[in-house]
């Protein structure tokens, strides 16, 4: 509006339908003509969709019965850690949404964490373990859906080539067994808590 003398409506319309550039190099072009709003209608659709229907979820109160069976068969942080990995890879799938997948398990296991006097930094780090980390590699949740049309190929032809994604979820079980970079909410009780389990 400024520089090329504008009008708000046509910025709008840029906004929604994207704009035609012609910069004379090809792969210049083709980044800024992908279009506006419009263009990526199918991803935001999916992600509203899935985040109505993952709030159906977990207002009906399902994934708590389901999952929260599975809770009281878990004594250790490893187990603990690897129930919550496991949770947010599930989630990711089922719930449909990279948030949910956090959201979720994280209000799910808070009680669990702070009973064992663990971190909310601790469960911040494993929700991003299975949660984030696999968004990108579930074809029909935002963040893999917008991956592949980004990236013009399909999730699961990318996921082999995915090595942060699929090991560090692994190392973070491993990790957790080992004791290894477990943060305690209380340091001094970090002996006792590690002796009970």
């Amino acid at each position: 509006m400024v520089f090329q003398g504008r009008t708000i409506g046509e910025v709008l319309l840029n906004f929604h339908y994207g704009f035609e550039a012609d910069t004379g190099v090809e792969i210049v072009d083709k980044l800024l003509n992908r279009g506006g709003l419009d263009s990526m209608m199918w991803t935001i659709s999916l992600i509203i969709f899935a985040l109505a229907f993952g709030g159906i979820l977990e207002k009906a109160g399902f994934t708590e019965v389901i999952l929260g069976k599975l809770l009281t068969k878990v004594k250790t942080i490893g187990g603990l850690v690897t129930l919550t990995i496991i949770t947010g890879i599930i989630s990711n799938f089922v719930l449909t949404d990279q948030y949910l997948s956090i959201i979720v398990p994280g209000r799910m296991y808070a009680k669990a964490y702070d009973e064992k006097n663990l971190s909310r930094r601790f469960l911040s780090r494993t929700l991003e373990d299975g949660g984030t980390m696999w968004s990108a590699l579930c074809p029909w949740n935002g963040c893999g859906a917008y991956q592949a049309a980004t990236l013009g190929v399909p999730t699961f032809s990318y996921l082999p080539f995915a090595f942060m994604n699929l090991i560090n979820p692994i190392i973070a079980i491993v990790f957790s067994y080992l004791g290894i970079a477990v943060f305690y909410k209380d340091e001094k009780e970090k002996a006792r808590f590690a002796k009970a389990n």
